[in-house]
């Protein structure tokens, strides 16, 4: 139905548009009656017409009579007749009488007068159809002279339907007769809404707007389900005239994005129709919802410009996508497609705003391409940091940083004081990790603003050496949180937004955190204390002593405080702390670990009361018996220096497999390896670690095992076989036994840093894992006496160092860089000479 009326209205303009351009003559369309009483009688009840009265005429009302006979034309195509009356000498009645004569004209519905002109108002063509239409549409088209009206008027329209609002300079111009026009054919559709107020007008809008212009907005109101949220606004950039206004609102009303999976050669959409460009965004199927937030943005960047189109590179099979993330598809006939390599989406913009960036862009290629391989062979121009690559190539975006206080010299210290946590993050404005971790931080900001006493801040040391200095920072990025009377605690995790904020929220407690009644404790192991933790997924750690295990204790509070903020720990000595305990088999001092929310409760023996043994115990006890792998927590399980059993799935693995490879990782083997699964749905990057070990992506699931750490064989598990736990203990068997062959075998020739200067991970904390080996072509090494290796010794685990290379996949936010499209396949011939994903 919805496109049944569109084609009804788009008819009728058109039909409109054409009865502008056929000749008429200037009386063909005028009635004229003899006398009143005929021209009451003859009228009928739904009709309307504009009627005039006159006796003789005048030289001075001559003027009006010609305009008033020349809109007989436009005003019949609304169905309005215009009517001259003729007055008998002696007839004195209201319309004929003397002081009405030619003064006035009448706007009848049937016998019902709606409306009556001073002639001085109808002063031609235009004012006549404009004030007859702004009569008639009355109830429809709301006048409104203030702020509040309009934004009253949006409230009511908020999920509903959308609003066209027309600013005129006065009414009876030609902009006021488009406007009514428009208002006419699309009035059923859209409510439109006028003023004349210029005050208004620049109410609504950042810029300082021509009040002697009119303009135009199209508020989409209907897309603004919340109530909070406003309407937002699409000028049009044109001349108000009728043609301009039905184009502008065909263009709103078109799909914000467009989906294709076809040639864009055979792609047409409404604005390539109606002359403008369509931006088609190239996408992929692992950066889907990215690439989809991006053209969205872009769309509405855009919006009254161009069309955006959504073009799916998995569906469409064209060389020439390999390369380019956007292409631009202009109106004009017999113009090729223009594929494009561009860093953002301010470039996409400027690339319809400025028709002369589509050939600097190419040209720019060009030399880039030309340059390429000189660049290659000369080591001082490679970059081998994805962390400076990113920020560089995000480096035109402003980061929202409003919530987070700004400290100096002048105002730290009196800042500390004014919340019970201030959190400070320590950067350097020109160090590219520093960037990368203030967005992230901006995130936090945003994500925890409102939340009572945690004042976020920062301090820019290239500004303030002197107190990053006072205060020991020593590196860039360092983030601490201060409580007045206590020691700061340093952030020592991931620096993506997500680990950041559970660090923040963690350290409002204290830890380990003292519980007073066994109810309490059972609660806590429970997930129900405190409350304000319930919905964060952590294990649950609780420390049971009795009177005799003091020395136990002590080195339990001193992990805590090291491990503050990492760790939700509680602690239990009360008297009736030996039942506690006995209860899941264990004897004080002791660890009760409640995973998955308090259902599973497993209890752990203190033999070692040395601080640092029990915070690398805690740490690597913490770890998931069986995790699912992913970019951040990956280095975890690395620092373990254990082979991986790793299991890659296209999804969710299934019950059955879940079980098998969970009694497998209990099991007396545990020590020897780690056993995990890999989702490729979650973590994309699986599909380049599976191309690294085989020439193509084997069927799925697949088990592998991968030892990255002593010679670098990976095995794959028999496809014929199923995946039980008896099955993988006969294979594995046989990897001891040297029975097997190695799918491949990993290298670490191509990993090495191209210059000494870009080797961070020599850099790093000796605590710190040697990186993963990359693949490649190495000689070949021979597989491991047992499946363990010489690696099985040291069931504990480290604190990892912040990933740079994770840090990088969190620069890019919706909306603004091209996250799938743009900067990774950009740059992607380029590093995939020089990195490695696993």
């Amino acid at each position: 139905m919805s496109a049944q009326k569109d084609r009804r209205v788009s008819s009728l303009v058109f039909l409109l548009f054409c009865a502008y351009s056929i000749p008429r003559s200037g009386s063909a369309s005028l009635q004229q009656e003899p006398s009143p009483q005929h021209y009451f009688s003859g009228l009928e009840a739904g009709s309307t017409s504009l009627a005039f009265f006159t006796p003789t005429v005048s030289p001075g009302a001559q003027p009006f009579l010609e305009q008033i006979e020349s809109s007989a034309e436009a005003l019949q195509d609304y169905g309005i007749s215009v009517v001259k009356v003729n007055c008998p000498k002696e007839d004195v009645s209201r319309y004929c009488g003397k002081e009405n004569a030619l003064r006035k004209a009448f706007l009848f519905r049937g016998i019902r007068l709606i409306r009556e002109f001073p002639t001085d108002a109808l002063f031609d063509v235009n004012s006549i159809v404009a004030n007859v239409l702004f009569a008639l549409l009355f109830n429809e088209v709301k006048y409104i002279e203030t702020l509040a009206d309009l934004e009253n008027i949006e409230n009511v329209l908020k999920g509903k339907s959308n609003m066209v609002f027309a600013y005129v300079p006065a009414t009876g111009t030609a902009e006021h007769r488009a406007v009514m026009e428009a208002a006419f054919v699309y009035g059923t559709i859209h409510q439109f809404v006028l003023t004349t107020e210029a005050a208004l007008l620049k109410a609504t809008s950042h810029d300082d707007p021509d009040v002697s212009s009119a303009w135009l907005l199209f508020c989409h109101c209907q897309q603004a389900t919340d109530p909070a949220q406003p309407c937002r606004r699409t000028a049009l950039a044109q001349p108000l005239t009728l043609l301009n206004i039905h184009r502008h609102l065909k263009l709103m009303g078109a799909p914000l994005v467009t989906e294709v999976a076809e040639d864009p050669e055979k792609i047409s959409t409404v604005h390539l129709q109606l002359g403008l460009p369509l931006v088609f965004i190239l996408s992929q199927q692992e950066t889907y919802e990215a690439d989809r937030r991006t053209a969205e943005f872009v769309a509405w960047q855009l919006l009254g410009k161009a069309g955006v189109a959504l073009l799916s590179r998995d569906l469409v099979d064209l060389n020439v996508l390999h390369r380019s993330n956007v292409a631009l598809k202009t109106p004009d006939e017999g113009m090729p497609i223009q594929y494009l390599v561009l860093e953002d989406t301010d470039e996409v913009i400027t690339l319809v705003e400025d028709k002369n960036k589509v050939k600097q862009i190419q040209e720019d290629e060009q030399e880039e391409e030309e340059d390429e391989d000189e660049k290659e062979n000369n080591n001082q121009d490679i970059q081998d940091d994805q962390v400076v690559e990113a920020v560089s190539r995000d480096k035109k975006r402003e980061l929202p940083l409003e919530h987070i206080l700004v400290l100096t010299e002048e105002n730290f210290h009196s800042s500390l004081s004014e919340a019970a946590r201030t959190v400070v993050l320590f950067y350097a404005s020109w160090e590219a990790v520093s960037l990368a971790v203030l967005r992230s931080y901006s995130e936090v900001a945003a994500h925890l603003k409102g939340a009572l006493g945690v004042l976020l801040s920062r301090v820019n040391c290239w500004d303030w050496p002197g107190l990053c200095s006072q205060e020991n920072v020593t590196q860039f990025p360092t983030m601490r949180i201060y409580k007045e009377g206590q020691q700061s605690v340093t952030y020592g995790g991931m620096w993506a937004t997500e680990e950041l904020s559970s660090f923040i929220l963690l350290s409002q407690f204290s830890c380990p955190l003292k519980l007073a009644t066994m109810d309490e404790a059972e609660g806590y192991l429970r997930g129900e204390f405190p409350p304000e933790l319930s919905s964060h997924h952590h294990t649950s750690l609780l420390g049971v002593f009795s009177t005799a295990t003091s020395e136990a204790r002590e080195a339990f509070e001193e992990a805590g405080n090291i491990l503050s903020g990492h760790v939700r720990m509680g602690m239990y000595f009360e008297d009736d702390a030996l039942a506690l305990s006995q209860k899941y088999s264990v004897s004080p001092p002791a660890l009760l670990l409640a995973r998955s929310g308090g259902r599973s409760v497993e209890g752990i023996a203190l033999s070692k009361h040395r601080v640092q043994d029990m915070v690398q115990m805690i740490r690597y006890e913490l770890l998931d018996i069986f995790p699912e792998i992913t970019v951040p927590n990956l280095p975890q399980y690395l620092q373990l220096g254990k082979p991986f059993l790793i299991l890659f799935s296209a999804g969710d693995i299934s019950q059955m497999e879940s079980k098998e490879m969970l009694k497998l990782a209990k099991g007396r083997s545990q020590q020897a390896f780690v056993a995990c699964w890999l989702n490729l749905k979650k973590t994309p990057v699986g599909h380049g670690i599976l191309r690294t070990y085989f020439s193509s992506t084997p069927p799925l699931p697949v088990l592998l095992w991968v030892n990255l750490h002593a010679g670098g064989q990976v095995f794959k598990f028999p496809s014929e076989q199923s995946i039980t736990e008896m099955n993988i203990l006969s294979w594995l068997e046989k990897l001891q036994a040297g029975l097997e062959i190695p799918s491949s075998t990993l290298s670490e020739e191509d990993w090495k840093p191209p210059l000494p200067a870009y080797d961070f991970f020599q850099m790093m904390e000796p605590s710190v894992p040697e990186p993963s080996p990359h693949s490649g072509d190495s000689p070949v090494q021979h597989p491991p006496k047992t499946p363990g290796g010489d690696t099985a010794r040291g069931d504990t685990a480290t604190r990892e160092k912040p990933s740079q290379e994770s840090t990088a996949e969190k620069v890019g936010s919706p909306g603004r860089g091209l996250r799938g499209t743009a900067p990774r396949l950009a740059a992607r011939d380029k590093q995939g000479k020089r990195h490695s994903e696993l």
